[in-house]
């Protein structure tokens, strides 16, 4: 008998029908032996609606005090979803008991809107399991050292699912997703992408970081430092396939680096749309001006992406960097307000059509040319590059907005992602 936990999206939670369908998946899985925790999302576009609500009554507001009250409004989302399943569970004949995260309970900081996961106390749930019961636990959620319900940021019950499994040291954690594993790049975007069977944790965490949607990051993360096997699947496979298929199915995020792994140079092409760039200029070039710049950005919690500074010109320089887009504004008027009367920069520019168009392959450390033939792609397409950020296993760069489509696709048919592995 093994632990399994199961993680299942809006999509797949979006009508009490959907909720049948997950609670008989469940129930399959623990008739054949397994202990089994499920960590739902909210109801499709529910947490949107109840923010929506929130802006109406106090539109652009951001102080601790609002983003309190944002948490407690969102995290109603998952504390219903979770009680449907766990009633369409008992329906199904099953012993079935939902909790909210602050019940487990499950420990954050108090970084109201994005906060992180510090310990889970597992032993309420293990009391359960050991009983027959299927437990259920809100995602996205936790509690802070002060009582105040937290969320984890969009995505965040990803987050929450992988955090249990590694508490519990479950044997796998399977995230159900409305598609039906990794692939190549968003087959939305290029019809003719594959689906891998296996991706190396370091390319999924890479991958999320770079704006892949299928896993939140900080999942991927908690998958990689606790060594949780982790697989993504579909849950629109219809509920009663059989079960052995479906422990099989989707894409295994895997932490060996197989000898077919390695054969691939590129494994995927990530993009990220939403992204801005802010441009200090005339910056006196002077030890401390990066940490004058983003420090500021730091203490405000807005994370920065790429960073470029250039080559000093008469004692000056310029400064770049991208954030994302929805705190493009408030980067924007940090700077004005506090960092450029103090720094005798010459003026600030934004740009928010820009994208970021990544690489990712744990082949790359072992085959050179690969950020060159990025290039020459994208120089053929007669697209410029803004910036450029590399890793040991990812290149990525800035360009404009208009031009991401035609790159994921020309890059997707140079690296042969189109074509099955060998």
């Amino acid at each position: 008998m093994a632990l399994i936990v199961h993680k299942y999206g809006g999509t797949s939670m979006g009508s009490t029908e959907r909720i049948k369908n997950v609670a008989k998946r469940v129930a399959k899985w623990a008739r054949a032996g397994h202990q089994m925790v499920v960590v739902p999302s909210a109801m499709s576009g529910e947490t949107n609606r109840l923010l929506g609500l929130a802006k109406e009554l106090a539109a652009g507001k951001s102080t601790d005090a609002h983003n309190r009250e944002l948490d407690m409004l969102a995290s109603t989302g998952e504390q219903a979803s979770s009680a449907l399943l766990a009633i369409a569970l008992q329906a199904e004949g099953m012993e079935a008991v939902s909790y909210a995260g602050w019940q487990v309970s499950v420990r954050t900081d108090s970084a109201y809107t994005k906060a992180r996961i510090e310990s889970i106390d597992d032993t309420r749930v293990r009391a359960d399991l050991d009983a027959g019961k299927v437990v259920v636990i809100t995602g996205f959620q936790g509690v802070d050292d002060e009582g105040n319900i937290t969320t984890l940021g969009r995505g965040g019950s990803d987050t929450s699912a992988v955090a249990i499994a590694a508490a519990m040291k479950a044997h796998e954690c399977l995230i159900y997703t409305d598609v039906d594993g990794v692939y190549t790049t968003d087959p939305r975007v290029e019809p003719d992408a594959r689906r891998l069977k296996t991706v190396s944790f370091e390319e999924m965490l890479e991958m999320a970081s770079l704006g892949s949607k299928v896993l939140q990051i900080r999942s991927v993360e908690f998958a990689g430092k606790y060594k949780v096997p982790l697989r993504v699947l579909s849950s629109f496979t219809p509920w009663d396939i059989d079960i052995v298929q479906e422990a099989k199915s989707g894409t295994l995020i895997t932490f060996e680096e197989d000898e077919k792994m390695e054969q691939a140079v590129v494994s995927g092409i990530a993009f990220n749309r939403d992204e801005a760039k802010i441009s200090v200029l005339g910056v006196p070039d002077k030890p401390g001006i990066a940490y004058h710049i983003l420090g500021a950005i730091a203490d405000a919690n807005i994370e920065v992406d790429v960073i470029i500074q250039n080559l000093s010109k008469d004692g000056k320089t310029d400064f770049s960097f991208t954030v994302h887009r929805n705190e493009f504004a408030k980067a924007m008027d940090l700077l004005k307000a506090k960092v450029l009367p103090t720094l005798g920069a010459a003026e600030i520019v934004g740009d928010t059509k820009i994208c970021k168009v990544s690489i990712v392959g744990i082949g790359m450390r072992s085959h050179v040319g690969v950020a060159s033939k990025m290039f020459r792609v994208l120089s053929e397409e007669g697209i410029n590059i803004q910036m450029i950020s590399t890793s040991e296993i990812k290149t990525s760069v800035v360009i404009d907005e208009k031009y991401m489509e035609l790159s994921v696709r020309a890059l997707h048919k140079a690296f042969d992602l189109d074509q099955p592995p060998a």
